[in-house]
């Protein structure tokens, strides 16, 4: 299988990041889009301006914890992150996030990525090339099964492309 080379800088937050962060609550009727611009406000009020396509989230332990709200992966792929990096995932968000194409991967030396770093990150692989600092950090490549699905851009198109074949 080829390997999936993404780049990017790093956006850092700490353990225990929920759903409710990631999408708030009380905005769930809003269009995805709009949801989305909300997404992290309660603890980085800029993330959602300053993020860039291709842009990583790296967290600390337990990401995604909380409610099993898809929206919460749907607002990180709207605003165009190219993958979440972690020690740990709450196993829904996990799922939710590879069944919309969005990688994550558990690194258990995420803690080493220091917010804006130029991350270099091969998904296939589970390596990632900290080009700020020149760390090379090994994390848990994403199963070949699971890295097509991300690859045909989420399960639905997975799954539409095997019907078509």
């Amino acid at each position: 299988m080829t390997s999936a080379i993404l780049q990017g800088r790093a956006f850092v937050f700490g353990d225990n990041i929920d759903t409710d962060l990631l999408a708030p609550g009380h905005l769930m009727k809003l269009p995805a889009d709009e949801l989305a611009r909300h997404c992290l406000e309660a603890i980085a009020p800029d993330f959602a301006t300053r993020v860039q396509p291709g842009d990583f989230l790296v967290a600390g332990a337990n990401f995604g914890l909380g409610s099993s709200r898809e929206q919460a992966a749907v607002s990180l792929k709207l605003l165009g992150v190219g993958a979440v990096i972690a020690p740990s995932f709450a196993r829904i968000f996990y799922r939710n996030a590879l069944n919309l194409g969005l990688p994550a991967l558990f690194c258990s030396e995420a803690h080493r990525i220091n917010e804006q770093d130029r991350l270099l990150v091969d998904v296939s692989l589970g390596k990632i090339t900290n080009t700020t600092r020149g760390d090379v950090l090994t994390c848990k490549p994403i199963p070949d099964h699971l890295m097509s699905m991300v690859r045909a851009g989420g399960l639905i198109a997975h799954l539409k492309s095997r019907r078509a074949s």
